[in-house]
């Protein structure tokens, strides 16, 4: 009776172990496959600005300024490798895209292109897609942080091989009051 029952306590904490160890499993996965996501949509925005840029640069010629700025951030953009790196390019970015804007702005036939509109709403469109993905990544970023936290799953993470908790792709507190307020560009 005795052995019988130490075999079921082995079973059960074999079990318990086994749905802790696939639990972290499938988040770690799931928030490499949402980081996945994001960096594919910040490649498709990537792609959409030398085009943007073309189209503005027509009608602005003399803004050279502005454009360097928004090739800049987006090889950053490019080049982040850690959800850190990631929100501190889209910050940057973001900042330069309002000045790019606000470059159109000052130009009616600019506003009223076909290419430039379309060009437009695809980064719009990329934009929502982008914010989407970020707050799915987040999501899944924190059920995993948790997980890991908890009692008993925090007792057997390090020894599962789930050391460290995972970056959440936010805002830069720093950069907070910059995107809150708009650009003041000056002709």
């Amino acid at each position: 009776m005795v052995v019988l029952i130490v075999i079921i306590v082995i079973v059960v904490l074999a079990l318990i172990f086994g749905a802790m160890y696939n639990g972290l499993v499938r988040l770690n996965v799931r928030s490499n496959e949402a980081w996945s996501d994001i960096t594919v949509q910040l490649k498709r925005r990537a792609d959409l600005i030398p085009n943007l840029v073309s189209t503005v640069k027509g009608y602005a010629k003399h803004e050279s300024g502005v454009f360097q700025q928004v090739t800049d951030a987006r090889a950053q953009t490019l080049s982040a490798s850690t959800p850190a790196e990631a929100g501190k390019a889209e910050n940057q970015f973001q900042q330069t895209m309002k000045s790019l804007f606000a470059v159109a702005e000052a130009y009616p036939d600019l506003k009223a292109s076909q290419n430039f509109q379309e060009l437009q709403a695809e980064l719009t469109d990329t934009e929502d897609k982008i914010q989407a993905s970020r707050r799915f990544y987040n999501g899944v970023v924190r059920d995993f942080n948790t997980k890991r936290a908890v009692f008993p799953t925090n007792v057997f993470a390090n020894m599962l091989g789930f050391k460290a908790d995972k970056e959440f792709f936010e805002v830069d507190e720093s950069q907070l009051a910059a995107i809150q307020n708009p650009v003041n560009v000056q002709f």
